[in-house]
């Protein structure tokens, strides 16, 4: 709870700071709170995790984990953004404040035990996302996609509550542990409303993940926001929606996976296919990571449709990878975006020879996200695959396999454009500051790593 707290106040801190005109401490103080809520989480390990609040939340190893991904992520999401912000506006304090006010909400929904919690948490969450992505006022762009994002994300608020609601008629509780002791309790005799409010939720929270057909925001208000802002909430918000969704079907509704895992195995098929197929057909790389990001959510699901003792970790693994190659990825585009004007994949073209630095980063991010061996990237993929193989879904691990094919195709584009093309524009080097420098090398030592050493993040949990 110390690290809810903490950054709620480090939010309006950074406010006040903005309000004084102290811009240059906005960052060293701001990553000084997240450390502060990193200790507050650590020291909540060796704890016995028991239901705060009246049962409202709870920080065990799962929430745990999740947090500190989610904080990690900020964290290089935060370094990359010190001159990012500025040259966007001169009130940086205020993309600083809605991005912690965010991370508040991601920790909740990764930690919430009751209903209202999760309700809360995702609100919170998102309603300063939608500033966020329209923040560029003079961004047609950028408009359009907050709107398009406000008005689905009211749109599946409105299907996450009905089915609350729904839920809520036939247990009589928001709390997960009384909600599972109703189905316990009922084996044969579940009223038709607990039902209709799991499809509802599966709904809400499909919109939340981005998982087809419910994905129809997600390519155009990833395009249109600011490249930072996507790159967090392709990382912090899908980890934490997915957290959030793992633990409500782990937790209360377990005992009626015959129900609900079918409808769950059909989207990942479909969000696989569309997400995969239309990545492939992009020009533009921010487009393309937008679509690819739909992939990824389908291999997600995995592990809430094959729930077991692994399904926590293996997602945790997965998203570590994505969160990883996703802060690469964005971070390399808006250097080079900002040396050529464009974000299409011939941006670039000829850039091993400009800054092989650079294009070696990039190379790992990519061959993360198509899950090549010795990469994080490639642990993710294994584990969801195993996971699935254990339950038998076999038609879903074949069209898994295809769509992994298909993924490996459009990520090494970037490669073959960086290494075997020439360049149309000017062949001067690209410049990286060290802020991005010391992102890059963390993150990418942190993706080899993991992909050598898989055990150190998979016993975590």
């Amino acid at each position: 709870m110390g690290a809810i707290i903490t950054l709620s106040l480090l939010g309006i801190l950074v406010l006040y700071m903005g309000l004084y005109k102290a811009k240059n401490a906005l960052l060293p103080v701001t990553l000084l709170g997240l450390a502060g809520a990193l200790v507050f989480l650590i020291l909540d390990w060796n704890k016995v995790a028991e239901p705060l609040y009246s049962g409202m939340i709870i920080f065990d190893h799962f929430a745990i984990g999740f947090s500190v991904l989610s904080i990690l992520i900020t964290a290089l999401v935060l370094l990359l953004s010190k001159e990012y912000f500025w040259s966007i506006s001169e009130h940086v304090a205020e993309y600083y404040a809605l991005i912690l006010f965010s991370l508040t909400g991601a920790i909740l929904v990764n930690s919430y035990h009751n209903f209202a919690m999760l309700f809360i948490g995702i609100e919170i969450m998102s309603v300063a996302l939608y500033i966020l992505v329209g923040i560029r006022k003079q961004d047609f762009a950028s408009n359009e996609a907050s709107l398009k994002y406000f008005l689905m994300g009211a749109f599946s608020t409105g299907f996450l509550l009905f089915g609350i609601a729904l839920i809520y008629g036939a247990s009589g509780s928001f709390d997960l542990e009384v909600i599972k002791g109703y189905v316990i309790a009922h084996p044969h005799d579940i009223s038709p409303l607990f039902y209709a409010g799991i499809l509802f939720l599966i709904v809400g929270l499909c919109f939340k993940v981005g998982a087809a057909p419910f994905h129809f925001w997600t390519p155009d208000v990833y395009d249109g926001a600011p490249i930072l802002i996507t790159s967090y909430m392709s990382t912090v918000v899908k980890a934490a929606s997915f957290a959030g969704m793992l633990r409500l079907f782990s937790s209360a509704f377990v005992p009626l996976n015959e129900y609900w895992t079918p409808i769950l195995l059909t989207i990942a098929i479909i969000t696989l296919f569309i997400g995969n197929i239309s990545a492939l057909m992009q020009h533009s790389f921010k487009r393309m990571l937008a679509y690819s990001s739909i992939a990824h959510a389908g291999y997600m699901l995995f592990a809430v449709i094959s729930i077991g003792n692994q399904s926590a970790s293996a997602i945790l693994a997965y998203a570590t990878a994505y969160s990883l190659a996703s802060v690469i990825a964005f971070g390399a585009l808006i250097l080079v975006k900002r040396e050529v004007g464009s974000d299409n994949f011939s941006a670039f073209n000829g850039l091993a020879k400009r800054n092989p630095w650079l294009a070696l980063v990039v190379t790992v991010a990519m061959l993360s996200l198509a899950g090549i061996p010795l990469t994080a990237g490639f642990i993710g993929k294994f584990m969801m695959f195993t996971i699935a193989m254990n339950n038998y879904h076999i038609v879903l691990l074949i069209l898994a396999a295809v769509n992994a094919v298909i993924g490996v195709f459009y990520y090494l584009r970037v490669v073959v454009a960086m290494y075997f093309r020439e360049s149309e524009q000017d062949s001067s080097k690209v410049n990286i500051p060290v802020n991005y420098s010391f992102v890059f090398l963390i993150a990418v030592l942190i993706t080899v790593l993991i992909g050598i050493y898989p055990d150190c993040l998979i016993k975590l949990i």
